[in-house]
């Protein structure tokens, strides 16, 4: 979001910003003077109290508010307010809406979302949302926050090169979709109290909060980039004039599912259109896509652009003829708000010449002012509201730490283990070596969107925490590794070392907003160094690997001098004491990674394409677990632990009549149209009876047994293949996950709900969902399971 704002659009920020942040922040409604207006009246309904206040402003008031620094209408006694701040993994101050320079200096900082997303834990999630929800509530009774933040991405991880890959819950769009609801839902949601009543249990629901869109509100969430969004700058294509070509099948079941997800399930409040065109359309003019999410998917909310994403209509893609059109594009498309200053310093020559009305404003400021209000902005003195005992106290808590703990401790990922050398035995262990240019780095921690952490520790001085003869050495000065000149004195301290760990990997200088990776392989000279110092170690080496995109270590991954290869992503301000735990066997890992680790030769491949299925007869491999038909270094799902698991398929059905949920009245041309040498093929959702659907749900239990001698958690992970009885079928489908624990020789038992026409669907090449017959295979880990859907 860190678009190149124009000289003006800076100006205007200053000064509207330096107006904002006070320790005593104003409010609207403050009596004696303002409190009598209609939109004060909290005994009148959200819709009526907005049409109020629309109804009281000038033109030129309406067209000051279209910027995320709305301006003050001070006759009214409205405050200037921010509605750009950050809280991906965190509070953060990328935006101008959070700042630290004030009473609260800090934030907790929680793993990049790629890292929590390994976790697979739904619970986690949410804890994380609610947790991020609280300290943004405290930084704004400070007057350091704003109450509306632009989280969660929930693009999915197409592209293994993408610079914000890290950002996102992943490749699979079942997970980004489950990610997002919980995020959303743990950070929007109402509390009961004015603390977080626990880390990792409370799911944060108020019998206020109702879902009809006029629900109170602590946070507004956002759901970003709607839609297509994956590319930063690669070759001759950037961000800002990339025109993402997609077909119908993809957009129903690759990048739709997680807006749609997070608008139904979720009721995010607030809907970012992203920079990039969709087949020839700039986002955030598409009007078909925007109100598909107000009309189909029930959206209640504001719609804003990126930062000057309504600039980049005309700017960079041209296409529209003058700056004018570009606003009133997006205003009669359903965008409510532009990031930057565009909209205010075009809008009104855009009403003159007849390109928007008065009125198509008044429903866009309707939309944010119903936000405001369900956040309480006009509810009155927010020090005497819901939220007033929420302060510095609760920023940087116990709880929270701890919850950032348990997050980087859930989502590192144990990738080898050569012959068992982890976990390392303390008595047995009287040095250590650490090895690397991130092994000492706090600013390698974090990912994009990082604010400022409550505490600052690196990897190394963690592992002091275990093993005080701790030595450390760079090897490379910083992560591009250009030289070896370092090389020298790593050797030498690797020798005198009875274990070594060496952290290679990324950090933001090779992926971040606004720049892709152009290879998959360690920068610079790092593989050099890793196999420099594995020749020298007296034991097998331990690899950790940062970053949130893939990288080809092929070769760690068969060498033997390399024993153990742990990726930790960013794993946030507590991820060194969790690597520790792991490293020691405290805590035993259990995360599976989010995405496929593709070999360099993927580089190849244009990532320009958006296409999902593969095209053999081109070359094209496809792209994630479900379309890719090429070689991988790990498998999306890959993740050991410490302990061994068996399972057990304790129930589920082998056949699944569907003829009963087709209604009598339908028309049998339409299926026979479907039939290939006298036999159907596939139903199509539309064709099946109103809440046909739920009557088909089936339940598959299973029982997870520990047969190793250490308690853990484990991911369970269910997919399903389907017959490929049309074009675009996925290798296979993940339908269900859990985590659960599971102590040494015990046993649990756990459950998936499925839904056929959720799980074991697949959208047709003309984007419509279809349900195919025949036998379906239910696959976790080794079990295999038939199940036949007939008709």
């Amino acid at each position: 979001m860190n678009l190149q704002l124009t000289l003006t659009s800076l100006l205007f920020f200053t000064s509207a910003i330096a107006e904002t942040f006070d320790s005593n922040p104003k409010f609207p409604c403050q009596p004696p003077h303002h409190s009598s207006f209609p939109f004060c009246n909290i005994s009148l309904s959200t819709t009526k109290r907005a049409l109020s206040l629309v109804s009281l402003l000038t033109l030129p008031e309406k067209i000051s508010q279209l910027s995320n620094t709305a301006a003050s209408v001070p006759r009214l006694g409205i405050p200037p307010y921010e509605w750009w701040s950050e809280s991906l993994h965190g509070l953060a101050d990328n935006g101008p809406g959070v700042s630290f320079n004030g009473s609260i200096a800090s934030a907790t900082s929680f793993p990049q979302v790629i890292v929590s997303a390994a976790a697979f834990n739904r619970t986690l999630w949410r804890g994380i949302g609610s947790a991020v929800a609280v300290e943004g509530r405290a930084m704004y009774n400070g007057g350091q926050a704003g109450l509306t933040y632009w989280a969660p991405n929930i693009n999915v991880f197409r592209d293994p090169r993408w610079g914000r890959g890290q950002e996102t819950p992943g490749e699979d769009p079942k997970v980004v979709s489950e990610y997002g609801v919980e995020f959303v839902r743990g950070f929007q949601e109402v509390k009961k109290t004015n603390v977080l009543k626990s880390s990792l249990g409370h799911d944060g629901h108020d019998d206020d909060d109702d879902d009809d869109g006029e629900g109170k509100l602590m946070l507004s969430a956002c759901c970003k980039h709607f839609t297509a969004y994956d590319l930063e700058k690669w070759g001759n294509f950037t961000r800002y004039d990339f025109n993402a070509v997609v077909t119908e099948q993809d957009m129903e079941d690759t990048y739709q599912p997680p807006f749609q997800s997070c608008i139904e399930d979720g009721k995010a409040s607030c809907l970012m259109c992203s920079y990039n065109a969709v087949n020839g359309v700039p986002a955030c003019a598409r009007q078909d896509l925007l109100q598909k999410a107000r009309v189909d998917w029930g959206f209640k909310g504001y719609i804003t652009s990126d930062c000057d994403a309504v600039a980049t209509i005309f700017d960079y893609q041209g296409y529209t003829n003058s700056a004018e059109e570009a606003v009133a594009d997006a205003i009669k498309a359903g965008v409510d708000i532009n990031c930057g200053t565009y909209m205010v310093r075009h809008t009104q020559a855009a009403i003159d010449k007849g390109k928007v009305s008065e009125e198509q404003i008044d429903r866009a400021l309707l939309n944010l002012f119903a936000v405001q209000l369900r956040l309480g902005l006009f509810d009155g003195n927010p020090k005497q509201g819901r939220y007033a005992k929420l302060g510095a106290n609760d920023i940087c808590s116990s709880s929270h730490r701890e919850l950032a703990l348990e997050a980087a401790r859930q989502g590192i990922v144990l990738l080898k283990n050569d012959h068992k050398l982890l976990p390392l035995k303390k008595r047995h262990v009287s040095s250590l070596a650490i090895i690397g240019p991130m092994a000492n780095n706090i600013s390698s921690m974090g990912g994009t969107y990082t604010g400022k952490p409550c505490q600052r520790k690196t990897l190394f001085t963690e592992l002091l925490e275990y093993v005080k003869k701790t030595s450390y050495a760079s090897g490379c000065s910083d992560v591009a590794c250009d030289s070896p000149a370092g090389f020298k004195e790593a050797v030498a301290v690797a020798k005198g070392a009875d274990f070594v760990i060496i952290v290679a990997g990324l950090d933001l200088t090779q992926e971040t907003e606004d720049k892709d990776r152009v290879s998959l392989s360690l920068p610079g000279k790092q593989r050099d160094l890793v196999t420099s110092i594995a020749a020298a170690s007296k034991k097998p080496v331990i690899l950790v690997l940062t970053g949130g995109g893939p990288v080809d270590v092929t070769f760690a991954k068969t060498d033997p001098r390399i024993g153990s290869i742990v990726w930790i992503g960013y794993p946030g301000e507590t991820g060194g004491r969790a690597l520790a735990e792991i490293l020691f066997g405290d805590f035993n890992p259990g995360g599976r990674l989010p995405m496929t680790w593709y070999p360099q030769s993927f580089s190849e491949v244009a990532m320009s394409d958006m296409h999902m299925r593969a095209d053999l007869a081109r070359g094209y491999p496809g792209r994630t677990y479900r379309f890719y038909t090429g070689p991988e270094v790990y498998k999306f799902g890959t993740g050991l632990s410490y302990t061994e698991f068996d399972y057990e398929i304790l129930s589920a059905p082998t056949r699944l009549g569907l003829s009963e949920v087709i209604p009598q009245d339908s028309s049998h041309k339409k299926l026979l149209l479907q039939k290939g040498e006298g036999e159907l093929r596939y139903l199509q959702l539309n064709d099946l009876a109103v809440d046909s659907c739920e009557s088909l749900r089936f339940n598959v239990r299973f029982s997870v047994r520990n047969t190793g001698e250490m308690d853990g958690s484990h991911v369970l992970m269910l997919y399903s293949r389907m017959p490929k009885v049309l074009s675009g079928v996925p290798e296979r489908q993940l339908i269900g996950f859990e985590r659960v624990h599971v102590r040494s020789s015990e046993m649990v038992e756990a459950e998936f709900v499925i839904d056929p026409c959720k799980h074991l669907s697949v959208a047709n090449d003309v984007g419509k969902r279809v349900i195919p017959l025949g036998v379906h295979d239910l696959v976790l880990g080794d079990l295999q399971h038939s199940l036949s859907l007939e008709f």
